[in-house]
């Protein structure tokens, strides 16, 4: 197959790329700046530019697009920034593949979708949520429409917590347990829903190639694990104590009310989706994915 890349550079793109290449299929990378290799071509999100060779015979759009949700507190302009570098890629994607007729459209999203679920147990039945992530993350879904209005298979990937050795979560949180600092966010009750790295690369793969999967899928293990434990075996794997906490009142007052919100909810989600499409986790558990990344 020919896939078609957005949001390559970053660390779910970067090991996308390799995981489809190791697979056999041909993939093109969009970039926003002079290309600088055979496999670029450029586009311009905001003015809804693409290279037309870009789309040329192509089987698969992915879009991977979207700025980091750091930590500290969101300003109103990083807030936009955020919700500008979701929608609109995937709006300007989304009429592209509707317009060339490509068959399928593999686009971001994530499991904030859902709000705060507490212990519920989520899957991608449930309902869309409250708070400024739920918000965006619906209407950066909606923002798939022109595509599947035109006949498009559109996936959306709800990816909960990346597990890399290079970046996210664990890039912030593994110093702190390392020198003694580690332990409970707010009352440490809250689930995590997480993914290896290697796996959200797997899942990606698996919703290019397999047609009958559709619609929304959770990317996220299939035994997710309160933020209490979640931190213990970050310890245990770097044989360190975790005996602090930072109470939900203090983080509140820090990072302000959005800016908690991937901190604080609880997502106790499972992949229905992907396990009942057939797809096969590396990492099921989260002492095989520290195991693997850490």
């Amino acid at each position: 197959m020919i896939v078609l890349v957005a949001g390559s550079s970053g660390l779910l793109g970067r090991a996308l790329v390799a995981e489809l290449r190791a697979h056999g299929h041909q993939v093109r990378r969009l970039v926003r700046r002079d290309p600088a290799a055979g496999d670029e071509h450029r586009w311009n999100p905001p003015a809804g530019t693409i290279d037309e060779e870009a789309l040329d015979d192509v089987d698969a759009v992915v879009n991977l697009c979207g700025s980091p949700m750091t930590p500290g507190r969101w300003s109103h302009a990083r807030k936009q920034e955020m919700k500008d570098s979701r929608i609109e890629p995937t709006e300007v994607l989304a009429e592209a593949v509707a317009e060339r007729g490509i068959a399928t459209m593999v686009n971001a999203s994530g499991i904030d979708y859902y709000g705060d679920t507490g212990s519920a147990v989520v899957d991608e039945s449930a309902a869309g949520g409250s708070g400024f992530l739920a918000e965006l993350t619906t209407h950066w879904e909606q923002a798939t429409q022109a595509a599947e209005r035109a006949g498009a298979r559109v996936v959306r990937l709800r990816t909960g917590v990346v597990l890399s050795g290079h970046g996210g979560m664990l890039r912030y949180l593994t110093p702190l347990v390392r020198f003694g600092l580690g332990g409970r966010l707010g009352d440490g009750t809250q689930y995590v829903p997480w993914i290896s790295l290697p796996d959200h690369a797997a899942a990606t793969r698996f919703a290019v190639e397999q047609a009958a999967v559709r619609g929304p899928v959770n990317v996220v293990a299939p035994h997710p694990v309160t933020n209490t434990e979640f931190v213990r075996q970050l310890g245990a794997r770097l044989h360190r104590p975790t005996p602090w906490f930072v109470p939900k009142q203090a983080m509140r007052l820090l990072l302000g009310p959005d800016a908690v919100e991937p901190i604080l909810n609880s997502h106790n989600a499972r992949p229905k989706a992907l396990l009942d499409a057939g797809f096969t986790f590396r990492h099921e558990h989260l002492h095989q994915a520290l195991a693997a990344v850490v």
